[in-house]
This record gives structure tokens, sequence and C-alpha cells, in this order.
């Protein structure tokens, strides 16, 4: 490793509150681990995610951490995640928070909440309100560390093969939507499913399901849903979706402390990184969706269905804060932080943009 590197580290892992100093470039041993995505192989966006990270990890680490990432068509478990990481079958892995509700319902609420926090407020709330400890506390049971994976921004709300009028079209209606939301909906009459990405179009395409949501315009156009279902309608359910690296907690303490401050950093750049690339792709695919597919027609969903999804949605939150007193400690704190931050980006970006419409 060159010597500027070299010193770039070790100032790094210095600053990092925490370090063991004396352990820093201690021994050259290689460590070899391997990280379970939930998507498949070279999956745009997400994907790259995990590559840039393993990418970083190896040239800081001067190649003493070495991480193989396996696919969905490689450990044939794209939801399983949770439990690779959670017994070391995988000391890392990338995926979703909100697809372990089953297991623990608090894990939920870090990834995103209707209504919620925008993608920097969220940022803002992790790191330095408190959101990164709450999430260590639900997490910290299962032996794995958690941490942010990558944000795609705010989610449009789904592609319909039907347009939607009425809360009377929603009665019935099957659709693929993880996490909260999919149960705000079925309060509604909604049949909501967790399918794999690689499944969605086919059970789009079969009548399996009569509706999805996915990404966005950065991912969604490439998938092609636009063929079978041309109402695009605008976000509510998901506007800051995180995703996790998961870290098996024993793995993670056996290695030495530089390397522990390397796998940190990488995660984090990679994370960010996301979040760039996804605005990108998002403003482009945005253009040639209005450009080249005049049949897809964007929509936002009327006013009275937006404001029973809001009432169900507040009674469920309400709801779970009264059985599970984490649940609340967790609420509280993302409600309160909100009403803060709401505050700061009304004076900054929603003045700003509204008066670029004078």
């Amino acid at each position: 490793m060159k010597q500027s590197i070299r010193s770039f580290l070790l100032f790094l892992v210095i600053a990092l509150p925490g370090a063991n100093i004396p352990s820093v470039f201690a021994d050259d041993k290689v460590y070899r681990w391997r990280l379970a995505e939930t998507w498949g192989p070279n999956f745009p966006i997400f994907g790259d995610t995990t590559k840039n990270m393993a990418k970083m990890v190896e040239e800081m680490s001067n190649g003493r951490l070495l991480i193989r990432i396996d696919s969905a068509n490689r450990h044939k478990s794209a939801l399983g995640i949770f439990d690779f990481v959670k017994n070391g079958q995988y000391q890392m892995g990338h995926s979703a928070s909100y697809y372990w509700k089953g297991k623990d319902i608090n894990t939920m609420f870090f990834t995103t909440l209707p209504f919620g926090m925008t993608t920097p407020e969220q940022f803002a709330w992790f790191y330095y309100g408190g959101g990164e400890a709450l999430m260590k506390e639900v997490y910290d049971k299962y032996g794995i560390l958690s941490f942010p994976g990558g944000n795609t921004g705010n989610q449009m709300g789904g592609w319909f093969r039907k347009e939607i009028n009425t809360l009377e079209d929603l009665q019935g209606l099957k659709m693929r939507i993880p996490g909260f939301a999919g149960e705000v909906l079925a309060e509604l009459g909604v049949k909501p499913t967790n399918i794999a990405s690689g499944e969605l179009y086919t059970a789009l395409e079969r009548n399996t399901i009569d509706a999805l949501e996915w990404v966005g315009p950065s991912l969604d156009l490439r998938m092609g849903f636009h063929k079978i279902a041309p109402y695009y309608y605008t976000g509510w359910h998901e506007p800051a979706t995180e995703l996790q690296f998961m870290v098996n907690k024993k793995a993670y303490e056996s290695l030495p402390a530089d390397l522990q401050a390397i796998l940190k950093i990488a995660m984090k750049a990679a994370a960010y990184d996301m979040y760039s690339q996804s605005m990108h792709e998002s403003a482009l695919n945005l253009a040639t969706i209005q450009t080249e597919y005049p049949n897809v027609k964007i929509k936002t969903f009327p006013e009275p269905v937006m404001q029973a999804i809001k009432k169900a949605n507040d009674k469920l939150l309400a709801e779970f804060a009264a059985k599970d007193p984490m649940s609340k400690k967790i609420l509280d704190s993302i409600q309160a932080y909100a009403k803060d931050a709401r505050a700061w980006t009304n004076f900054s970006d929603r003045a700003y943009l509204d008066s670029m419409d004078d």
C-alpha cells in the first residue's frame, strides 16, 4: 500500500471514536467474508452499492479484507438474508429492514414510514437524532449490526392496470407492497403481498397481482412494468427508503480495529453514493418515460383516497405504539425529530422550490 493511503487510513482510524490505536495494521492476516444480497446478479443500483462497498474495503485494506458477494441466484433465498447473517452463514447481508417485520415488528421502522421523513431528514435522524442507537437496540438481541445501506429517495406509489378513482377501486386489489405500507392498504381492502424483485414482472404479466410498487423511474423502467400496467402513481408510502447492510456481530468483533473502521467507512460511502445514483437515474428515466412512452399515465391518488390512507396509517401507528414499548420509543423519536426537521425543510427547500414556481 502506498504510504499516502496508509497515512490517510491511520488518520481515519485515529479519528474514529473508540478505535484501538495499537492494533492499527497490527497483522497481515487476510479475512475472507461473504455477503448475501436480496437482489439478483448485476442488479442495477442496489447491486452496484454492494460491489462499490466491497471494492473500497479491498483497496483501503490493501487486500486484507475481501468480501465475496452472493446474489439471490446463488444462495436461493432472496428474503432469507436476516437468518443468514444471524446464524453466521454469511458475515454480511444487503437487504431492507422492513422485510423482517414478521420476525420483529420494530425492524420495519428503519427503512421508511408512510408520510414520513425525506431522505436528508432521515439521514439526520439516524446519525444525529438517535436513530442509530435505536436500531442497534433492536438488532443487538439477534447478534446483528445494522447500518444504512443506500437510499432510493422518494419512491413512486406503484404501477396499476386500472385507474384508481375511488376507495372502491382498492377493494380486493392484489398488490405487491411490502412493509408497513402493505398493512395500511390492507385496512382499505387491498390484498398486499411481498414478492422478490426477480419475480415481479412475471407476477404482473400472469395476473397473479393487479398492481405493484417497486422503486421509481431509476429502476422501474428497465423492469418493463409499463408494458402491462400503464397507470403510474406518485408516492406516499416510502419517502426515504433506506436499504441496510447487516453484519454478524461476532464476525465484526473478530476484525482488527483498523478493518472495522475501514468497513464502516466503506459502507457509509457506498450508501450515500447509492442515493446520488438513484437521483441521477430517476431524473434520466422520468424524462424517457415522458417522451418515449406516451401510454404511461402519471397520476396522483385522488384526495379522498389519500385522506383514507392517512387515516389508516395514523390508526395503525397508534396501535403499534400502544402494544409495544419499543415501537412507541422508536415512533416517538421519529415523530418528534420529523416535526423539527420538517420545519427547517419548509423554510429551506420548500420555500426555495415554491419561489421557482412564481
